[in-house]
């Protein structure tokens, strides 16, 4: 009750300050009427009486409009947000209704899906294979599909630069080779991986964007080094390794030198890298090269390799062995180190010989009575600077004596090839051409020495194949050597010590392991099977001493081939082994034309 007279009290007073206000009003407008009846016509009093209520009125009533405005405008937004929650309420469900129907919607679609894809057995729609379409196929249709694609490209030729030079080299003699039952099994499990919604989506993503599997392929690794190893031996400006040889009782020993080798695994890389692009208008590999520091010399290694203890030469009868006689061989080590700390290309270090009493050539005959292995080629004698080269290393090797174990080196042996040491200016070969080089031809004597000694039934520890295939052996059955590079190695693997005898004479070079022959003793040959042909290539050169329209052949172009070269063991007649030698790679020679420029 109190509240309520209280509330009275407080509309009274606002009504008697309202009339208050509307008096101060009219004595304002009353006093301005007056004003202005001076200057304007006379008005009756009733009349101004009349206007003053009017005015009173509306100001009452424009007041009591706008807290009427004021309270009907609060009213809305107390409901709005009372509303609001049940709103949020209301379209929760809704949602929540609408999310359980397309679930169960999307449920009874994909498991309609799933079981019509149950039955089939085919790849899906969409999937290819290295960018072959293989949908709707069975497996046996894509892999007698991708085999009847992929061998066809055996022929395929990737070429190989390097300078001006070029070799080519089929798909084929790389054993390529595409991992096209793993393709086959990736591309057949496409929407197969026992999760309905997530094999669903697969499926539909591959129809609509399709899904290509690589094809992974695989090559004759080691043939790309035999390829690198070929090129770094001719690669002008190659890197020179450390070497050392014995010679007129010296130890001589070159410094190494800086200089480019082939990047073995940067072209491995690229020959993967074209081999799965596919891209038949880019077959050429221009081949990678690293500038690479020559080995330090290690002489502390040199002395452990050349240091022996002077021995005469014996045998004994029962049972029969040969000990040959052996140099005493010794050299001051720190002297040496002293010599080497000056930059120079080549070191002469002497040394401590301590000669033996006997010699086996002292024993006689019977110390090396049996002929092991041999091996005979033939070389134009006409050619004095080849046959000067020739002569010189069969003297070097000749009489040389290998104990049970012990390891021959041709490059130890024969020595550097230099004018000081004699040898010639003579055709070898050189950036895919036959070039003149000074020791050219030695290597007819390490090839004719290889023969030998895999008839002797010997060890050989290092060997390589030529860049091109020889004129004195078949492919297969040489031996290059390349000073600072590439050595030909062998160990005596027999029960007692061989003798090498080379002679070069009439056309003939020879060389013969001699020894003695074990209770067991077997016939060995050389087979080679050829398993791929490299296609030569032909380079024009401009010639402008020529005329214009001539032609001449500088140089007259030879396959390239893959060899693979067995050893073959029989005794009384019968194969007891066959095993490989190596698999090598001659690279094509290509064919060179001079084309006259020269005006007529």
């Amino acid at each position: 009750m109190e509240e309520i007279k209280n509330e009275t009290k407080e509309q009274k007073n606002e009504a008697v300050q309202v009339l208050e206000k509307t008096e101060d009003i009219n004595k304002t407008e009353q006093k301005t009427e007056v004003e202005n009846t001076d200057k304007t016509e006379p008005k009756t009093e009733t009349e101004n009486i009349d206007k003053t209520k009017d005015k009173n009125e509306e100001k009452v009533e424009t007041e009591n409009n706008e807290k009427e405005e004021k309270s009907t405008e609060l009213i809305p937004e107390e409901k709005i947000e009372e509303e609001k929650p049940q709103k949020k309420r209301k379209k929760s469900i809704i949602l929540l209704i609408i999310s359980i129907a397309l679930i169960v919607i999307i449920g009874i679609l994909s498991t309609i899906f799933a079981v019509i894809n149950l039955g089939n057995t085919k790849i899906m729609k969409g999937v290819t294979i290295g960018k072959i379409d293989v949908s709707n196929m069975t497996k046996e249709e894509a892999k007698q599909t991708l085999n009847e694609i992929y061998s066809a490209k055996a022929k395929n030729e990737i070429y190989l630069k390097y300078g001006e030079n070029e070799t080519a080299i089929t798909y084929e003699a790389l054993e390529v080779e595409y991992q096209i039952d793993n393709a086959i099994k990736e591309a057949y499990e496409v929407g197969r991986q026992g999760n309905i919604f997530k094999d669903n989506i697969e499926i539909l993503k591959t129809w609509i964007k399709g899904k290509n599997i690589e094809l992974e392929p695989t090559i004759d690794t080691e043939m790309v080094s035999q390829i690198s190893q070929n090129i770094n031996n001719s690669l002008e400006g190659a890197v020179v390794q450390p070497s050392y040889y014995i010679e007129n009782g010296k130890l001589i020993i070159t410094s190494g030198k800086t200089g480019n080798q082939v990047d073995e695994k940067e072209l491995l890389r690229q020959i993967y890298m074209l081999l799965k692009s596919d891209d038949q208008s880019e077959q050429t590999i221009i081949i990678p090269t690293v500038t690479v520091e020559p080995q330090e010399i290690d002489i502390e290694k040199i002395h452990e390799e050349v240091y022996k203890q002077v021995q005469d030469a014996y045998y004994t009868q029962n049972p029969f062995t040969i000990y040959p006689e052996s140099d005493g061989i010794d050299f001051d080590v720190e002297n040496a180190k002293t010599i080497l700390a000056e930059p120079k290309e080549e070191y002469e270090i002497p040394l401590i010989i301590t000669k033996p009493t006997k010699t086996v050539k002292e024993i006689g005959t019977e110390a090396f009575p049996d002929r092991l292995g041999t091996c005979s080629t033939n070389y134009n004698a006409g050619n004095k600077n080849r046959t000067t080269n020739l002569i010189l290393a069969t003297q070097k090797i000749n009489g040389t004596v290998l104990l049970p174990g012990e390891e021959f080196s041709f490059n130890k042996t024969v020595g550097e090839r230099t004018i000081k040491a004699g040898f010639k200016e003579a055709a070898t070969y050189s950036n895919g051409e036959v070039v003149d080089g000074l020791g050219g031809g030695i290597c007819q004597i390490s090839s004719t020495l290889y023969d030998a000694v895999i008839y002797a039934n010997l060890k050989v520890t290092e060997r390589r194949n030529h860049q091109f295939v020889t004129s004195y052996l078949p492919a297969g059955k040489d031996a290059t050597v390349v000073w600072g590079s590439q050595d030909f190695k062998f160990v005596n693997t027999r029960k007692y010590p061989i003798r090498i005898e080379a002679t070069v004479s009439g056309g003939v070079a020879t060389i013969t392991i001699w020894g003695v022959k074990e209770d067991v003793e077997y016939d060995i040959s050389i087979e080679t099977k050829k398993t791929a042909t490299i296609a030569y290539t032909t380079q024009y050169i401009q010639d402008p001493n020529l005329p214009v329209g001539k032609e001449v052949v500088q140089q007259a172009g030879s396959n390239g081939r893959k060899v693979e070269a067995y050893k073959v063991v029989k005794l009384n007649g019968k194969v007891v082994s066959t095993t490989l030698l190596s698999k090598d790679t001659y690279n094509a020679m290509k064919r060179i034309v001079r084309v006259g420029t020269k005006p007529q």
